[in-house]
């Protein structure tokens, strides 16, 4: 059976592909106000979505880029809210350093406390976190309970992250739960709106961690 179509790839080599994407992306983009060391986190960010408008909407703190660099480079753990995220970001760019991704939502202990206290497994797995990763990040892309109980921690000066990648998708509280992370004084990649998700927030996180790498 012929399953061959009139389309034929520009290539089919990987990073050929890859490049090529980030040309495009480029050169679509246009006129941007991201500084040099931000718009690599941007560009991959629209790689993994395919949206400029997402793309144009991401917020960071002065220190962010910085900040989550330092924190790769001394081992400091990352914290997925959901394993989605945990499985998309790159460990051997994050072990080579030290670190490693944790996620702890799907934790027994977790699950039973947030049974308990009749709340989400999402808070509760935060409230674990910070225990566990002083200094780390923080890579939020699904629950917005779990940032807005980060940002409540913070606040409280319970939870001290060297970085919060904060781009929950959704509805109900995303959209409000990043404009609370961009109020904060600590270094945060948020984005506006409803738009977000898992593979953006590892999108942000892997380029931190070439980042991180290619400064040897």
């Amino acid at each position: 059976m012929d399953f061959s179509t009139d389309f034929k790839p520009l290539t089919v080599q990987p990073k050929e592909i890859e490049g090529k994407s980030f040309e495009m992306i480029t050169e679509e983009i246009g006129e941007h106000s991201f500084t040099e060391e931000q718009y690599p986190v941007v560009q991959r960010i629209i790689h993994a979505s395919a949206d400029f408008e997402l793309g144009r909407s991401v917020r960071f703190h002065p220190d962010a880029v910085r900040s989550g660099v330092h924190a790769i480079r001394q081992g400091k753990k990352v914290v997925a809210d959901v394993q989605m995220v945990q499985v998309g970001i790159s460990k051997p760019r994050l072990e080579q350093f030290g670190g490693g991704v944790d996620v702890y939502i799907s934790d027994p202990d977790v699950i039973e406390e947030a049974k308990q206290l009749n709340t989400t497994r999402a808070i509760i797995s935060m409230r674990k976190a910070i225990k566990e990763a002083d200094g780390g990040i923080f890579a939020i892309g699904n629950a917005p309970t779990a940032l807005l109980e980060l940002i409540r921690l913070v606040k409280n000066g319970e939870a001290r992250p060297g970085l919060v990648v904060g781009m929950p998708v959704g509805f109900v509280s995303a959209k409000e739960s990043k404009e609370e992370l961009a109020k904060l004084d600590i270094p945060f990649i948020t984005n506006l709106g409803r738009k977000g998700g898992s593979p953006v927030t590892v999108a942000a996180v892997n380029a931190l961690s070439l980042i991180a790498e290619q400064q040897g």
